[in-house]
């Protein structure tokens, strides 16, 4: 199993691109796999022959484990070419462990365990299944507990998805539901004491696996909150004259140019801001400072069913129409599916923005190891008192979330500051 990027720890194979017997040249597509950054191809690191797959679609590895064998041009594959066996020496053991692991892997027990054997669904209901399969099933509508499964322990995997889709509509099988349903139908009497059973008080309860990404973001996130002691600064920024800026902008923008968002305003504002106070664009690591000479601005973006940052590299070398490029094209890879690890990685510091969902402040969770994240809120003219009189403005929320262990109160409320005086001056913000 390949690393793919610099936070993985396992990978999952959703996809073989090819099958044993065919020749593989150095470089070309082999296999898709799941990494917690994103859904990466992986190229044959040589050429050859791929003589099997010992790794089936489903499969979850870890870093270095063995997924494939490439041979000489012309090397016959081993055995059915199936990736039954794993190393040539231990083949004949190797057949009698995974004959039962894969191709009855339903009936799978331990014959002298005094516990419970795994079976595919547990006990609470959940079905064992690969990501990719859950998701496949849900778009199609399928129940997992109504497939069986091919892979490791009888996982389900993408392969029993397809067939079940290729097979069609089964014939409804379900008037065994109301079996299930005997007890809420049998009131035995009520014993002092007793308690309603969690499953019923909460109904039907359903598992969802996470993806790698998800457990990557789950295992941040109390990472961050448990180590790095966070404080938040937070302030309103006038974006009257910024508001009016980029009306001048959009009007006088050609059909094919790019106008740059608020979001992309922040992010410029922020850069130039890092620039000039460096211990915003550092880190916490092994008792030290890291203090990074390149600007490189993380902008979270909703994916499916996650959050995922890409990076702007050298932000505050760029224009605010390249930013303004870069942030859709990413946010559109993000989306669906094609952002690369590099374009994840490197980042120095992050901006978050909910504004477009009506948020007016929110604190926003740092992003390890980096030292700071500014959370963006919505703009709204607001009612504003200048030189005596009531006027309206548009007003700006803004949360810095800070690790303490890096920036202290001062140093955070400078930082801040100047990005507020970029903001509300943005003839600073260069186009």
């Amino acid at each position: 199993m390949p690393r793919l990027s610099d936070s993985m720890e396992e990978g999952t194979i959703l996809r073989w691109l090819k099958s044993p017997g065919d020749e593989v040249s150095l470089g070309e597509e082999l296999v898709e796999i799941e990494t917690d950054k994103a859904n990466m191809v992986y190229e044959a690191p040589a050429g050859g022959t791929l003589i099997e797959t010992i790794a089936q679609e489903g499969d979850t590895l870890p870093i270095g484990q063995v997924i494939a064998r490439v041979g000489e041009v012309g090397e016959k594959p081993s055995g059915d070419g199936a990736g039954g066996g794993r190393e040539p020496e231990a083949a004949p053991q190797a057949r009698t462990e995974e004959a039962p692991q894969q191709a009855a892997a339903a009936a799978v027990e331990e014959p002298t365990s005094p516990g419970p054997a795994p079976a595919p669904p547990s006990g609470d209901g959940r079905v064992k299944a690969s990501p990719l399969a859950r998701r496949m099933a849900s778009e199609q509508g399928l129940d997992l507990g109504a497939l069986s499964g091919s892979g490791p322990g009888g996982r389900i995997v993408k392969a029993d998805v397809e067939r079940a889709i290729a097979a069609g509509p089964a014939p409804a099988a379900a008037p065994a539901a109301p079996a299930a349903a005997p007890a809420p139908a049998t009131p035995a009497e009520p014993t002092p004491g007793a308690r309603e059973r969690p499953e019923t008080a909460k109904g039907a309860v359903t598992h969802e696996d996470l993806t790698k990404l998800q457990q990557t973001v789950a295992r941040r996130m109390a990472e961050s909150k448990a180590t790095a002691p966070h404080f938040q600064l937070s302030a309103q920024i006038d974006m009257t004259r910024a508001v009016a800026a980029r009306a001048r902008i959009k009007a006088e923008a050609t059909q094919d140019e790019v106008v740059p968002s608020f979001n992309d305003m922040v992010v410029k504002a922020c850069a130039i801001a890092l620039r000039e106070h460096p211990r915003a664009n550092a880190a916490y690591r092994d008792g030290r400072l890291e203090l990074y000479s390149r600007v490189n601005v993380g902008v979270a973006v909703a994916a499916r069913d996650a959050l995922v940052v890409p990076t702007i590299f050298d932000a505050d070398l760029k224009g605010l129409r390249q930013i303004a490029s870069e942030a859709r094209a990413l946010a559109r890879r993000v989306r669906d599916g094609t952002v690369t690890p590099p374009e994840l990685s490197g980042g120095t510091f992050t901006v978050s923005n909910l504004g477009m969902y009506g948020i007016s402040n929110f604190q926003a969770v740092i992003n390890p190891p980096q030292a700071g994240i500014l959370a963006i809120g919505a703009i709204t003219e607001t009612p504003v008192v200048r030189a005596g009189e009531i006027a309206t403005a548009h007003l700006m929320g803004v949360t810095l979330g800070c690790d303490h262990r890096v920036l202290y109160g001062a140093d955070g409320a400078l930082f801040l500051g100047r990005v507020r005086t970029l903001l509300e001056e943005p003839l600073g913000l260069a186009l």
